[in-house]
């Protein structure tokens, strides 16, 4: 990357070089000189955006929550149901995949980093709110004769579910292959009268490696 490019394909190109150390090197490692090797650039010009670690931090769980809601977002679009849409929003919160395994790896570490950082901890609460309100309007959706007082506590269920599976697998993932992460999910969807046609959850598996 050279100084006389452009700002925009700059920002860019440091973008992905934050990520790619966060994916492939863990949030410990998020540091100035591991950006500007995996951008291929020096220091002083990661610094010129990113003036010292906590700047990456924060740069960092930006990208997480836009990269997911993006995903989310297409996946509710092309749903065909609303509970489909429920099913395949939480299902993305798993750790079924490399990337989504990445994504929970990453997720936990912001966590911890943030409970001394205020700044960081204002903005994880924001983007998981987001997530709850999401979720809270597609079991809405799904359920529309429920009332209020029982969309919320079935939504935090089956946030809690999902969040706290998808940790566990990280972490353990012999113990939590991705089928049975699948079939988790389904029995918590099911409990609450949310279950779907098994038709669309054996298209979704096709796609799942296990």
């Amino acid at each position: 990357m050279t100084r006389t490019a452009d700002r925009p394909a700059q920002g860019e190109a440091l973008s992905r070089a934050v990520w790619d150390v966060l994916a492939q090197q863990g949030l410990e490692k998020l540091t100035v000189r591991a950006v500007a090797a995996a951008a291929g650039c020096t220091t002083g010009l990661v610094m010129h955006r990113f003036p010292n670690r906590r700047a990456l931090l924060l740069h960092a769980r930006e990208l997480l929550h836009e990269k997911s809601r993006a995903r989310v977002d297409a996946l509710e679009a092309d749903a065909a149901s609303p509970r489909e849409a429920l099913r395949a929003v939480l299902h993305r919160g798993l750790a079924t995949d490399p990337e989504t395994v990445t994504d929970s790896v990453v997720w936990v570490g912001f966590l911890a980093a943030a409970v001394s950082d205020d700044e960081l901890i204002a903005m994880h609460r924001r983007h998981n709110r987001s997530w709850r309100e999401r979720v809270e309007r597609l079991v809405a959706t799904a359920a529309p004769e429920w009332p209020r007082e029982r969309v919320e506590p079935v939504a935090l269920g089956l946030i809690a579910m999902a969040e706290g599976v998808a940790a566990f697998a990280a972490a353990d993932p012999s113990h939590y292959p991705a089928a049975e992460q699948e079939r988790m999910l389904d029995a918590a969807l099911t409990s609450y009268g949310l279950g779907i046609s098994g038709d669309f959850v054996e298209r979704l598996g096709q796609r799942v490696e296990v």
